[in-house]
């Protein structure tokens, strides 16, 4: 099983839609906010499950803001991040996806790729593929395997 996770598209359409060629063949698709309306231009190249969530700029939006979702057996808590400060640490997402019993967190909201494994949970932000704060446009992919949980990012060059 292969997973793409974007965040931070914000309209821009022609990176979307580069990342979208980038994640390449994957099987689900989540979205981490800010713009939900993104997914309906996604929704053009991709066919797949499209799991998402609304940031902190998607102020009318009935989606929710997190969600539990189980892929493959494993347990995804899915947030854009802004509601646990991300920005300035790590540590309220961290304990909040250690009460959930997730197996990955994945946030977005700062606009700079992040993987590490801490504590058993994966904790991953895929960056933006519009709007970088570390200059570098980025998605992530995450394989599930029998081996077990695999995230890493691609970037656009």
């Amino acid at each position: 099983m292969k997973i793409g996770v974007m965040s931070d598209t914000h309209r821009h359409y022609s990176s979307i839609n580069e990342g979208i060629k980038l994640l390449g063949d994957i099987d689900e698709l989540i979205h981490l906010g800010d713009n939900t309306d993104d997914v309906e231009v996604i929704r053009r190249s991709f066919t797949g499950k499209i799991y998402n969530v609304k940031g902190n700029c998607d102020f009318s939006s009935s989606i929710p803001s997190e969600r539990i979702e189980i892929i493959e057996g494993k347990k995804f808590f899915i947030t854009h991040g802004h509601r646990y400060d991300v920005k300035y640490d790590l540590l309220n997402l961290r304990y909040r996806a250690e009460e959930l019993g997730a197996d990955v967190a994945l946030f977005g909201h700062t606009h700079q790729s992040y993987i590490s494994y801490e504590q058993g949970i994966w904790i991953v932000n895929p960056g933006s593929v519009s709007l970088p704060r570390d200059n570098v446009k980025s998605i992530a992919v995450i394989e599930i395997t029998d081996e077990g949980i695999n995230p890493y990012l691609r970037c656009i060059k």
